[in-house]
């Protein structure tokens, strides 16, 4: 072996020290974008119980839970939570009613029965839909949609829940039907192949194995919906009413929570009154709901998750 390969020379090693340094500031740097996600998540959740600690100072939070009524604007204040999440589950069921059928059914359209020119020009086409504003939906709930609403229910009021959680539904069907559909895509082949050798037709074979087996990416699909309805704001805000009542008709005026915090966030209230400060009650309850129903996604797909 000669001494020029036996030895590196100084320029080699140099290139080496260089090329260390070039990734270990590439590490550097990837590590702190990911820990300012962290640290805004952890100051978002912090501000919350922090400033919800002083609302809860002057109101109990067994009147928070129990009470029926949520007037904090008003003299005789009421600060019972109950009627904006009873406004927000009901928005909510409405749109999943309308989100998860026509997402689902569109994503088996795309993976399992769509050319391969229709799929691709149809998914980008309907993953643009939710690139629209959110305040365009809303409009479009108030102007189009309660007046269609109003021919069929003739008593049915200008503000309301239903023709809100219906435009939320279509607003979050391109979130459902875009992640469904990459979870029936990653579904092998040869689990397709097997049901048509027994005889199975297309649609059996979408509704009997591919669903089944993409259905932890159908849970995380359904999830995000889920999450995306709770924290719709524009769209309730313009079409609802902003009243606060304790019902689950659809067909009647509410408001959901983040709707009044939408409402209490504009307007002239000092920062340190209760009235202001309940938004940060209100947002942690918010928040308290999407993260159980992201811990039930969680472990949905952690019991259904296939390995192929």
């Amino acid at each position: 072996m000669s001494q020029s390969t036996a030895v590196r020379s100084p320029s080699a090693f140099s290139s080496l020290g260089y090329r260390k340094g070039r990734d270990r500031v590439i590490e550097l740097f990837l590590l702190a974008a990911g820990l300012v996600a962290v640290f805004t998540t952890v100051a978002i959740v912090f501000i919350l119980f922090y400033e919800s600690s002083f609302f809860f100072e002057h109101v109990s939070i067994k009147d928070f839970l129990t009470d029926t009524m949520w007037t904090p604007l008003f003299a005789d204040a009421r600060y019972g939570i109950m009627p904006l999440v009873a406004g927000t589950l009901t928005v909510t069921g409405v749109a999943l009613l309308v989100a998860i059928p026509l997402g689902t059914i569109i994503a088996i359209y795309l993976s399992e029965f769509a050319p391969h020119q229709v799929r691709e020009t149809v998914k980008p086409i309907l993953e643009l839909l939710g690139a629209v504003p959110t305040v365009v939906y809303g409009y479009f709930a108030l102007l189009i949609v309660t007046p269609a609403l109003q021919k069929i229910f003739p008593e049915l009021p200008g503000f309301n829940m239903l023709s809100a959680g219906l435009v939320i539904g279509l607003m979050i069907v391109p979130y459902v039907a875009s992640v469904s559909e990459d979870a029936m895509r990653a579904v092998p082949r040869y689990m397709r192949e097997g049901s048509y050798a027994m005889g199975a037709t297309r649609l059996q074979t979408a509704l009997k194995v591919v669903v089944p087996g993409a259905f932890s990416g159908l849970a995380a699909a359904y999830i995000l919906g889920i999450s995306r309805a709770v924290g719709e704001t524009m769209v309730v805000a313009i079409a609802a009413g902003m009243q606060p009542n304790l019902t689950f008709n659809p067909t009647e005026p509410a408001a959901t929570i983040t709707a009044y915090i939408v409402q209490v966030s504009l307007g002239d209230l000092p920062h340190d009154s209760v009235g202001y400060q309940s938004i940060f009650a209100a947002g942690l309850v918010l928040m308290l709901m999407t993260l159980v129903f992201n811990v039930i996604g969680f472990f949905l797909t952690r019991k259904f998750r296939e390995a192929y």
